[in-house]
């Protein structure tokens, strides 16, 4: 693999340039925004803390392959989303669905079967492209919010808000290539912005199911 390669994979870049995407680039700043606003209100939960600190992660690799777009700041990128997503499934199998450990573990390891039998199948959809990738995530989370809905109804509420943003933040990237022609920054950005209130709304939920309270 060449790690050096240079990715062209978006609308706002027209070169190798490390600031060739600067609203890309700089969106990213929302993910750290969202991360710190979270980890003052996650006093105490160190699970909650670790999902802050995967968030701020997710925001450092994002700007890394919006500037470099090469293969090795694409895995900065997409790395820590995947770590993002199999803790959020570990801590919610654990303290909402009342998994013991090795359980919610193993529950959160089909996560990898899920999403090689789903993206496939999400690859057919025409014009959908790399956010197939992405695609079975809010499936996912509506699946979970829909066997909570009883168990653990505000819960279930939150995932389906989480679930409602992410679906339009995957429009937003979906979208950037085909309006390139007609919106020459593209609308990547609107992605970022969408993906970090929903990462931070997630966040939000699981530590107030930890606490007892509603989400807001």
């Amino acid at each position: 693999m060449d790690w050096l390669h240079h990715i062209d994979g978006y609308c706002e870049r027209m070169g190798p340039e490390y600031w060739a995407e600067p609203v890309n680039a700089l969106t990213n700043l929302a993910f750290i925004v969202s991360a710190l606003w979270m980890w003052r209100r996650s006093r105490g939960v160190a699970a909650a803390r670790l999902l802050c600190a995967l968030l701020f992660i997710i925001g450092l690799g994002s700007f890394l392959f919006h500037t470099h777009a090469q293969v090795w700041a694409a895995m900065a990128d997409t790395v820590p989303i995947l770590l993002f997503i199999l803790l959020y499934l570990f801590v919610i199998n654990k303290d909402v669905v009342g998994l013991s450990g090795w359980r919610a573990a193993a529950a959160t390891a089909l996560f990898f079967p899920y999403a090689a039998i789903m993206v496939p199948l999400f690859q057919r959809i025409p014009h959908l492209g790399g956010s197939a990738g992405y695609a079975p995530v809010p499936l996912l989370i509506l699946i979970y919010g829909f066997f909570l809905r009883r168990h653990a109804p505000e819960v279930a509420r939150g995932f389906f808000i989480g679930a409602g943003i992410l679906i339009v933040s995957l429009m937003f990237r979906t979208l950037d290539a085909p309006l390139c022609d007609a919106l020459p920054r593209g609308t990547h950005f609107a992605w970022h912005v969408l993906n970090a209130l929903m990462l931070g709304w997630m966040i939000a939920v699981y530590l107030r199911a930890r606490l007892g309270k509603t989400p807001s």
